[in-house]
């Protein structure tokens, strides 16, 4: 953190140079200005190439120092595109039919989790970009249409296009190979222009008297020198023409300003417009480029080797191949490890590529609110309404790290709830990254005094499903679980577990202060990672003092306070002062249930007894309860508080035990609400949950049938019931509904592309699969619930979490025919050799046909299939084909 002095332990280091630019630093917040909050049309893909950056950089296949001081990246053009190709292009909010949407294909194919080999893949058209047909075409277009893509436009028919591979090698951590191929997979031989790029990220503009570093030509050679970072040397193998400008506003072309210079754009002008006074004569300027030509016939392929280095090297190519044949054996050797047991090959495959989309998706975050709002001293005061507009509350927020994004086009920005996910995931390659990302997210300068996470950069002060517990716990397991390869007695990095611990008790602090309106254990959370679920945007307060109780946000609420319960057992063993927290926990659960039995002593409940569902129940001003009979997620989220207590665990915590066992003998009425607590399950095994045995069993009947939740390629986030039957609820003359819409809005209601009604989400799935395990933990083979329902085939819950995570795989791995389910749409993906083994990780799947949708590259939570391919001792992926007697 850049001029924040960190008092606790040394945090684990990035490394120095990793693929942290931006896919999109336009129409971010960050780079907004603006009086209206339009981050879209303040800073525009126009303006992109014209206009210096403040608080970050993008670059296509890019690379930076863990700073950003110094940034690489790749710019292309083919000789008929109206601007040079520096970054990838897509649709603001406004302008797609479905939101926004990049309209480039890429694919993130390998990374080692010390980015000592990164591998990546760019297809670019041999044909002018259509730019403007994308964008007229999905303006178009209706709600009840589908996104007007790339490959629609017929760029790409006879393979008339580039496949540009990038590929980085460490020969140390600040020594850097790059090797760049191009494949002509046209019919002709045809022409193409390459420009790798070398330039400094533009802080000296904000920070005056800051001096400007330098990049100048030194012979054959780019020297980059920076006060701090030092000096860079840059080698082309081949011979190349340097072009040199400055990382600067072109304020003649976007605002008609006088000026003279060499500005960020000088390199579009003199290549595409051969404006030959665009670009510096005496080589030298914050930015740099070396111009690489090539002519490639019909099917074949050119190779451009790099090197960006912190040493002078007489011979910087001398042995490169041996290195890059080194680096992309180690990448092999630790995935070897990491797959073993995984002998599918296309498995592995699929899960190589969900690890390399999670690498490449780091990026260098840099936002200090309060400096945001209050302007550069150098430039203009922004305008009076930002001190009360967006982010405003939240001027403690200062950034300056990698993080992990969902997304690094549609959201180059950390969402809290996503980077949970993405968390477990890199636990499993990197666990100390993982740790990293959640000790930065619950840090001092990212909660809010009132304990409160940030959101998402559109709006720090939304509530996100509070995941952090969990996702804490989860990855001090796995963290723990790969310790014990090299010392099988090793506790775990119980010091990272106390550290987020003590934030996380503040941020349950303000759910429970701001969340539950009237201190009855019942919450109102808002969208909760749902999105508009229901009738009402439950981001708004309803009128005449009506108000909801939320199935969601009381079940998050309680797995909240069982992932708490649960970190504080384990800190208990060796600190008793923890002892009593878990007590606090495992109290405060039994409260949670009970308010979700009994709201207030009214006798009214979340769950619906006729319906055998929960539901949100909306509270008017007169007293009356509605129950709103939406067959949601909503519903099935209370599965996801439940937790199993071994008796080796509770020995080791007498104090706790004892409390407890008195505590459920004192309050019978809480004991009944606790799923089977005195029965024993397996092994003598304790279990909490919000679940009795008849609701759990009725709850899985209906999410388990494929008339309402189940689909062939998971669970839907709304029942497909809904599709004949959509819910209705009458407000005076106005009658509002939900239906069921399996993959993208087909509805501009609360403000748009904001109320998705049926797809699959991987993260909800994730959660579902883990609570069924658990209960499993607990109930044994012995328990059997029907799998589908209706179908007579009754099989074991952790069958049943087994045929699920086998239903999530099937949506990328490769089917009888060899056809990927997430490529549905396009048959060319599913059949062409240069498409159809690169996967995309959209953000979530149609509820019928499991086709990606939504952003196409968020191998954020998505990424988290790459823990669903993991095998799992016990798990029987095929149904036995007869039925069992039911038990």
């Amino acid at each position: 953190m850049p001029g924040s002095p960190d008092p606790a332990p040394p945090k684990p280091a990035n490394p120095l140079w990793g693929p942290y630019l931006s896919e999109r630093q336009w129409g971010t917040v960050r780079e907004d200005y603006s009086a209206n909050g339009d981050a879209w049309n303040y800073f525009s893909h126009d303006h992109a190439r014209s206009r210096a950056y403040r608080w970050g950089e993008d670059g296509l296949a890019g690379i930076s120092d863990e700073q950003q001081t110094l940034c690489f990246a790749l710019a292309l053009w083919n000789g008929h595109d109206p601007i040079l190709k520096e970054r990838l292009f897509g649709l603001t909010n406004g302008e797609g039919n479905h939101g926004e949407d990049v309209k480039e294909y890429y694919y993130y194919l390998d990374a080692a989790p010390d980015h000592s080999y990164l591998k990546m893949l760019y297809k670019y058209p041999q044909a002018a970009y259509p730019y403007e047909r994308l964008v007229q075409e999905n303006r178009s277009r209706g709600l009840g249409d589908n996104e007007f893509e790339l490959i629609d436009t017929g760029v790409f028919d006879e393979n008339r296009y580039w496949d540009v591979f990038v590929e980085y090698f460490k020969a140390a951590p600040d020594d850097i190979l790059a090797q760049i191929t191009v494949f002509n997979r046209g019919p002709e031989a045809a022409a193409l222009h390459l420009l790798p790029h070398l330039w400094f990220r533009n802080t000296w503009s904000w920070n005056p008297p800051a001096s400007k570093p330098e990049i100048s030509a030194i012979g054959s050679v780019l020297v980059a020198e920076h006060p701090e970072l030092g000096s860079y040397y840059f080698y082309a193998e081949d011979q190349a023409e340097f072009l040199f400008c400055e990382n600067e506003t072109n304020g003649a072309r976007l605002y008609g300003t006088p000026s003279r210079g060499y500005f960020k754009d000088a390199f579009h002008d003199y290549l595409v417009h051969g404006v030959q006074a665009a670009v510096n004569p005496a080589l030298r300027g914050s930015k740099a480029c070396a111009h690489l030509t090539t002519q490639v016939a019909a099917g074949a392929c050119a190779k451009f080797r790099l090197r960006l280095s912190h040493l002078e090297n007489p011979a910087p190519f001398a042995g490169f191949d041996q290195l890059a044949a080194a680096r992309i054996r180690e990448c092999d050797d630790f995935y070897a490890d990491i797959q073993s047991g995984l002998d599918d090959a296309d498995a592995r495959l699929v899960q190589r590529q969900a690890f390399a989309g999670m690498i490449w998706n780091k990026q260098y975050y840099e936002y200090d609110v309060r400096r945001w709002l209050a302007g550069d001293s150098s430039s203009p005061p922004p305008p009076a309404e930002r001190t009360y507009g967006r982010n405003a509350e939240w001027q403690h927020l200062n950034s300056g790290n990698i993080l992990s994004m969902p997304d690094k086009w549609e959201y180059p920005w950390f969402a809290s709830w996503d980077l949970a996910f993405h968390a477990v995931t890199f636990a499993l390659i990197d666990p100390e990254f993982a740790k990293h990302q959640l000790i930065e997210l619950l840090h001092v300068w990212s909660l809010h005094p009132n304990g409160q996470l940030p959101a998402y950069e559109w709006n720090f002060s939304d509530a996100n499903p509070p995941v952090h517990g969990w996702a804490s716990w989860r990855v001090f397991e796995l963290d723990r679980k790969y310790r014990r390869k090299q010392n099988p007695k090793d506790p775990g990095d119980l010091a990272f577990l106390e550290r987020v611990f003590q934030k996380l008790l503040l941020n349950f602090t303000w759910w429970v202060n701001q969340k539950d309106l009237h201190g009855r254990d019942l919450f109102q959370g808002g969208f909760l990672g749902l999105d508009n679920i229901g009738v009402f945007n439950r981001d708004q307060a309803l009128p005449n003092g009506a108000y909801l109780s939320q199935s969601d946000g009381t079940s998050w609420m309680a797995m909240y306070t069982l992932s708490l319960m649960r970190i504080a057992l384990e800190l208990a063993q060796h600190k008793i002062a923890y002892d009593d927290m878990a007590t606090k926990f495992f109290e405060h659960f039994l409260y949670i249930a009970q308010a979700m039995t009994d709201m207030g002593g009214r006798g009214v409940g979340l769950w619906d007894e006729e319906e055998s569902f929960y539901y949100d129940v909306l509270n008017l001003s007169s007293g009356q309860t509605l129950p709103l009979r939406v067959r949601s997620l909503v519903g099935l989220i209370p599965l996801f508080a439940v937790e199993t207590l071994d008796p080796e665990l509770l020995a080791r915590v007498p104090g706790f035990n004892r409390r407890m066992e008195w505590f459920l003998t004192y309050r019978p009425d809480l004991a009944r609400l606790v799923s089977r607590w005195t029965v024993p399950g397996i092994g003598e095994r304790k279990l909490l949950s919000l679940l009795r045995g008849h609701r759990m069993k009725a709850l899985l009947r209906r999410m388990l049938d494929p008339n309402e939740f189940l689909s062939d390629y998971g669970v839907r986030s709304v029942s497909r019931y809904h599709l004949q039957h959509p819910y209705v609820f009458s407000v005076g003359d106005h009658q509002l509904s939900v239906d069921y819409e399996p993959a993208e809005s087909r509805s501009r209601l609360f403000g748009g592309n904001s109320n998705w009604r049926g797809p699959i989400w991987f993260p909800t799935n994730f959660l579902i699969i883990e609570s069924l395990q658990k209960f499993h933990h607990y109930y044994g083979d012995d328990f059997k619930i029907e799998f589908p329902t209706g179908s007579g085939i009754f099989i074991t819950i952790n069958q049943v979490a087994a045929e699920l995570t086998q239903r999530l795989t099937k949506i990328f791995l490769k089917n009888s025919v060899g056809e990927r389910q997430v490529n549905a749409l396009y048959p060319r993906f599913q059949k062409d050799e240069h498409f159809r083994d690169y996967i995309p990780f959209y953000e979530y799947f149609d509820g019928d046909n499991a086709r990606g949708a939504g952003a196409s590259h968020q191998t954020g939570w998505t990424g988290i299939i790459a823990k669903l391919l993991e095998p799992r001792a016990g798990y029987e992926l095929a149904l036995k084909t007869e039925a069992n007697p039911s038990p």
